[in-house]
């Protein structure tokens, strides 16, 4: 019977995914990676190459699921901030994984380029229409917007996501939630002309 390549690499993406959000590149290990996902390791090396060519693997495909489940809406950016708050609030293992992509692989594209670009452009429509504030460049003002919605998940406070000896009550994540939308919406406004 022929094996499910399809399959095993996708075992081995999901392996890898935990892996390196726990142990970053430098401290995975391929052979852990392998039983895991219940495959011969040299696999890994057959299907992606290398540690980093893995490691380059599972964060596109992490990347690809977040924007696959957090559609783009530049006419409610104040929602998109929110719901990638709740995505992450949902899989705190994501910023573990890009703060290690961020440490160890800052060159390393994680998703598609034109991605950003296509969101920036939207971005700079909208603010030529008037409906975004114009301050600043449409790339700064979509950055600013994602770091708004990661913001509690860099604090110290956002630690506790994480550990089970004290996580964020329903409560005080509505309070994130809401901070989130607050700031994204004050940050997006664009000023009333003086009159």
């Amino acid at each position: 019977m022929p094996r499910d390549s399809t399959a095993t690499k996708a075992r081995l993406l999901d392996a890898a995914f935990t892996e390196f959000a726990t142990y970053g590149i430098a401290g995975a290990r391929v052979d852990r990676i392998a039983e895991a996902a219940g495959a011969n390791k040299r696999l890994i090396y057959v299907y992606f190459g290398n540690k980093e060519q893995l490691f380059d693997a599972v964060l596109q495909r992490a990347m690809a699921a977040g924007a696959d489940s957090i559609p783009f809406d530049v006419s409610d950016l104040p929602g998109y901030a929110g719901a990638i708050f709740e995505h992450l609030v949902a899989r705190p293992d994501l910023m573990r994984l890009r703060l290690w992509k961020l440490l160890e692989r800052p060159l390393a594209t994680g998703y598609e380029p034109g991605a950003f670009q296509r969101k920036t452009t939207e971005v700079a429509d909208a603010q030529q229409r008037g409906g975004l504030a114009r301050e600043m460049a449409p790339a700064d003002l979509l950055t600013m917007v994602l770091a708004v919605a990661q913001a509690w998940f860099w604090a110290d406070e956002g630690a506790g996501t994480e550990r089970t000896d004290r996580p964020w009550s329903s409560e005080r994540l509505a309070l994130h939630r809401s901070a989130v939308i607050e700031a994204t919406r004050r940050l997006i406004e664009p000023k009333k002309a003086d009159g």
